[in-house]
């Protein structure tokens, strides 16, 4: 293990994705057991995510979510990654995560995108629209003044208020300046287009004005990471989301995680194969030594004081065993980083 990343948080994202032949109640309860498991490996936090609509994904209520993952552990940090603020009141996410940090002290992050529903006929549902997404700022700003009993209305955020469950803001674009400004820490991604992260972290840091959430700039970059014994079986774990993103890009809908030996044996449009290959491109995958190697390059490359990993796969145990290895090259719950 290297200087630089055994000083460096590492952490976990899971999406819940469905895998085919499987249902979402199944990928729900896989979501949990992961979260038992990477507690047991030492990961710093466990994030759930938000997603309206999609037949490959469980997780469309992050906050109910987290708290079953929170019950379910003891130790790890639990939160979201992120709740979509433009798609709910702040007043109601406050009250959530009030209701979270009160059954779980100290153990709840606040994680918060700008991102509306992914088609109109989700948009029209949640009753929002693009230009939704372009107030996040007040958005957040309304958000934080919950917890802190300052908003102009007169009522209160029952039992949030007084309570501090430390926000993060999901930088893509616009997101980073947001975040900055606020004073926020900032999670970005993803590692396969550097030079724009590198930029997003830049603006961040350039343009950061310390707030009583947060002193000086905190930078998590996201991103799939994938250990195995060898680069061929690391590279098999990309095979089903490479897929089912080219299916999404091309057919307009994300679907359930195929097999790697089911998307091996399809046959692709020359659009498919583009994307598929595309989709396989830029992520951290390798052996342990590979990605100890990677790993060290990106975090010197963008001064990040913690990982946030998002691999998604149809075989969990080998899943699992990634996150076993990962855990090795970087001494998960050794590192001296500050809270």
């Amino acid at each position: 293990m290297t200087s630089t990343i055994a000083t460096t948080r590492f952490s976990v994202l899971d999406r819940s994705r469905i895998r085919a032949g499987r249902t979402a109640a199944e990928a729900l309860r896989d979501t949990v057991e992961l979260a038992r498991e990477a507690e047991r490996l030492g990961y710093h936090r466990f994030w759930v995510s938000e997603h309206h609509g999609v037949p490959g994904v469980a997780g469309s209520a992050p906050t109910v979510l987290a708290a079953a993952v929170a019950g379910a552990t003891s130790r790890v940090r639990v939160g979201t990654g992120g709740v979509m603020l433009p798609n709910h009141r702040p007043l109601v996410v406050a009250e959530q995560f009030g209701v979270l940090e009160s059954l779980f002290p100290g153990r709840i992050d606040m994680g918060l995108g700008r991102s509306v529903g992914f088609t109109d006929g989700v948009r029209r549902a949640l009753g929002r629209d693009k230009d939704d997404a372009d107030d996040f700022e007040g958005q957040l700003a309304e958000l934080l003044g919950w917890f802190r009993g300052t908003s102009p209305t007169g009522a209160h955020a029952r039992p949030a208020e007084g309570l501090t469950v430390p926000p993060f803001v999901l930088a893509m674009g616009e997101g980073a300046a947001v975040a900055a400004r606020a004073g926020l820490p900032m999670v970005i991604g993803d590692l396969r287009d550097r030079d724009r992260m590198r930029r997003g972290i830049d603006r961040y840091r350039a343009g950061f004005r310390p707030s009583e959430w947060s002193p000086e700039p905190y930078v998590v970059v996201s991103g799939t990471v994938a250990v195995a014994g060898t680069p061929e079986a690391a590279r098999r774990l990309l095979v089903p989301e490479a897929w089912s993103m080219a299916h999404a890009r091309t057919r307009g809908t994300f679907p359930p995680l195929p097999s790697a030996e089911e998307v091996e044996a399809r046959t692709m449009t020359a659009k498919e194969r583009d994307l598929y290959e595309s989709g396989l491109a830029g992520h951290v995958a390798g052996t342990e030594e590979q990605v100890a190697d990677a790993l060290e390059t990106l975090v010197k490359e963008t001064g990040a004081q913690e990982v946030l990993v998002t691999t998604s796969t149809y075989d969990r145990a080998a899943l699992l065993d990634s996150y076993r290895r990962l855990a090795r090259v970087v001494g998960a719950g050794t590192s001296a980083a500050p809270a």
